[in-house]
C-alpha cells in the first residue's frame, strides 16, 4: 500500500514548472515571438543557402550529453533554433529548391498545426472527438469534388475518404486490404465454412500472392509488399511509351504469374511516376481489369494528383472507375502542410472488414450503432491527429479559383523552364516531355546531333503538336549514352557542390538524367531563369573541361 501524505508535509502540489509548461501570459509572449521568428523565417528564405553545410553529427556536438536537470527558460531554448537547428535545414520552402517533389508549407497550414496541437486527441474513434471524425468526412468530400473524382469515391456512399500519414502508408494500408479481400474471395469459391480449416487455406494463399507495380512506380509499392509477407514483381516499361505501364505489359505479366501457380492481387498504376510524372495508360489497363477482377487497383496520384484541381485534367479523374482506391498528397503541391495524403476507397468495407479489431476497451454505443465513422479501422495505427483542420483552414483560404491558379502558376514555370532547355538543344535533351511543372533533361556531348532540329526563334518543341507528347528517342551507342551519363553527372555533382541551388538525379532506363521542378508556394520566374543559367554555365565548363 502507498504511504499516504499528509498536509504537514508540504503543500499536495509543489511543482515547479506551471502545468503547462508556461503561464498563459508566457506562453502569449512565446507564441508571438516564435510567430515573428516564423516570418521572418519565410521573409528571407531565399537569402539562406538550400542546403546545409555540416557533417553528420554535427548536432551532437552542440548540445549536451545529457537532459537539463532542471527547466530552462524558453528564451535560451528559443535561441538554439537558429543556433543549432537551423544550420542543420534542408529548406523545402525556399524558391531555390527544385528538387524530388515539393512539401509544402502554407501560414494556414501552419495555423491549422496549431489548433491541432492545442486540441491534441488521439481520435481513434468518433467518440474521442466528434469533430475530429466528421470534419475529415466532410472535407475530404469536399476536396473528391474539386478532384473531380468519380461519385463513388464520396462518403455518402460504400467508399469514401480517410486521411493518412504518406502516400506510402496509404499503399501498405490498401495492399493489407488487397490481401484480405483476395483470401476471402478465393476461400468463399472454394466452399470452405470451417474456420481452423479456412484459416490454414488463407496461409496456404497468402503464400502465393503477388503485388505489381511497373519499374517505375513509387518504391513504398516493394515495401508494402514486404511488410504484407507478399511477393513483388516489377513490370518494365520503356522509354517509347513514355515509361508508362501498358495493358498489354500487365497481361503479359499476369499471364507468366498465373502459369507458375502464383496469384496477382494487388497493382499499383500511376498518375505522375517520381522519375519523370508518367501517366499509365488506363484505357489498356481497364481492359485487363476486366479479365481480372480480383486484383485490386491503387492509383498512386502523391504529386501529380494536385493537377486534378484544373478541370482540363478532369479526364485523368474520369479513368478513376477503374481503380478501387486512389491517393494524392495534399502537403506536396496543394498548400498543406505535412502529413496529408488523402486516400479514397470506392468500398470503405473492404478497409475495415481487413483492419477492424475492437477489444473491449473500445466498444461504445455510437460505434455500435453504426452510425458513425471510426477511422482506426481504415488505417494501420490506432490513433490519429486533428489533420483535417489544416485543409479546412486551406481550402476555405484560397477557395476552388485559389487552388487553380496556385497550380496553373507552376505548370507556367514548368514550361518556361522546359522552353529554356529546349533552347538550348546544344547542350541538353529533354528525356521525356515535360509533365506537371517537371522536366527531366540531360546533357550533350559535343558531337552529338540534336534529335529534334533547333526552332530558331523560340524554345518550344517544333514538331507538330500531335507528335509533341512522344519522347525523342536518339539513336546513340552505348560508347555515346555513356559519355552522356556521365557528362550528365559531372554537371550535377558540380551544381549540388555548389549548394545555391537543390536539383535532384535519376536513372531512368540507363539513363542518367537531371530533374527540375519548381513547385513549392514560393517559387518564382526569377528562380527559374537563375537556375537555367546556372545549368548553362555549369555544363559549358564542363564541356570545355572535356575537350
Amino acid at each position: 500500500m502507498a504511504p499516504a501524505i499528509s498536509s504537514s508535509d508540504g503543500p499536495l502540489d509543489s511543482r515547479s514548472v506551471p502545468p503547462l509548461g508556461m503561464t498563459g501570459e508566457q506562453f502569449h509572449q512565446a507564441a508571438t515571438s516564435v510567430i515573428d521568428e516564423i516570418e521572418i523565417y519565410y521573409r528571407g528564405l531565399a537569402s539562406r543557402p538550400v542546403l546545409p553545410s555540416i557533417s553528420p553529427g554535427y548536432l551532437r556536438k552542440l548540445l549536451p550529453s545529457e537532459a537539463p536537470a532542471n527547466g530552462e527558460a524558453w528564451q535560451d531554448i528559443g535561441r538554439d533554433i537558429e543556433r543549432a537547428i537551423m544550420p542543420g535545414i534542408t529548406h523545402w520552402q525556399s524558391p531555390k529548391y527544385m528538387a524530388f517533389f515539393p512539401a509544402s508549407s502554407t501560414y494556414p497550414g501552419i495555423l491549422g498545426e496549431m489548433w491541432s496541437a492545442a486540441l491534441t486527441a488521439p481520435a481513434f474513434n468518433w467518440i474521442c472527438s466528434p469533430a475530429v471524425t466528421e470534419l475529415e468526412t466532410i472535407v475530404l468530400d469536399w476536396l473528391a469534388k474539386i478532384l473531380g473524382l468519380p461519385d463513388v469515391f464520396l462518403s455518402h456512399g460504400e467508399g469514401g475518404g480517410v486521411i493518412q500519414g504518406s502516400a506510402s502508408e496509404a499503399v501498405v494500408t490498401v495492399m493489407v486490404a488487397a490481401r484480405e479481400r483476395f483470401v476471402r474471395h478465393q476461400t468463399k469459391r472454394e466452399g470452405i465454412t470451417d474456420i481452423e480449416e479456412a484459416e490454414d487455406r488463407s496461409c496456404e494463399i497468402r503464400s502465393k500472392l503477388v503485388a505489381l507495380g511497373s519499374d517505375q512506380a513509387h518504391s513504398s509499392t516493394k515495401k508494402a509488399a514486404m511488410i504484407a509477407g507478399t511477393r513483388f514483381r516489377s513490370i518494365p516499361t520503356v522509354r517509347e511509351n513514355e515509361f508508362a505501364l501498358t495493358g498489354s505489359q500487365l497481361r503479359q505479366t499476369i499471364e507468366e504469374l498465373c502459369s507458375k501457380g502464383l496469384h496477382p492481387y494487388y497493382l499499383t498504376v500511376s498518375i505522375g511516376t517520381t522519375n519523370t510524372c508518367a501517366v499509365d495508360d488506363f484505357k489498356s489497363i481497364a481492359a485487363v481489369a476486366r479479365d481480372y477482377p480480383d486484383i485490386w487497383i491503387h492509383c498512386d496520384a502523391a504529386y501529380a494528383g494536385a493537377a486534378l484541381v484544373l478541370p482540363e485534367y478532369h479526364y485523368l479523374a474520369k479513368h478513376m472507375e477503374l481503380v478501387d482506391s486512389f491517393d494524392m498528397n495534399m502537403h506536396k503541391w496543394l498548400l498543406t502542410n505535412f502529413d496529408a495524403s488523402c486516400l479514397y476507397v470506392q468500398k470503405r468495407k473492404h478497409l475495415t472488414d481487413a483492419l477492424s479489431i475492437t477489444p473491449a476497451y473500445l466498444k461504445n454505443q455510437f460505434t455500435d450503432s453504426g452510425l458513425v465513422t471510426d477511422y482506426r479501422d481504415w488505417q494501420i495505427p490506432l490513433g490519429r491527429r486533428f489533420r483535417s483542420l489544416k485543409i479546412w483552414f486551406v481550402l476555405r483560404t484560397w477557395g476552388i479559383e485559389g487552388l487553380r491558379q496556385h497550380i496553373k502558376h507552376h505548370l507556367r514555370l514548368g514550361d518556361l523552364f522546359a522552353d529554356l532547355i529546349r533552347s538550348r538543344e546544344d547542350l541538353f535533351s529533354t528525356l521525356t516531355s515535360p509533365k506537371f511543372a517537371l522536366t527531366v533533361f540531360t546533357v550533350k556531348p559535343r558531337r552529338s546531333q540534336s534529335a529534334i532540329p533547333n526552332d530558331q526563334t523560340n524554345g518550344h518543341d517544333p514538331r507538330p503538336y500531335q507528335d509533341q507528347h512522344l519522347p525523342v528517342v536518339p539513336d546513340v551507342s552505348n560508347e555515346e549514352l555513356q559519355l552522356a551519363n556521365d557528362l550528365t553527372k559531372q554537371v550535377y555533382t558540380a551544381i549540388d557542390e555548389k549548394q545555391e541551388f537543390f536539383l535532384t538525379a535519376s536513372v531512368v532506363g540507363g539513363v542518367y538524367a537531371i530533374r527540375v521542378v519548381s513547385a513549392n508556394p514560393l517559387a518564382e520566374e526569377k528562380y527559374i531563369r537563375q537556375v537555367f543559367e546556372l545549368l548553362v554555365a555549369t555544363t559549358e565548363a564542363t564541356l570545355s573541361g572535356k575537350q
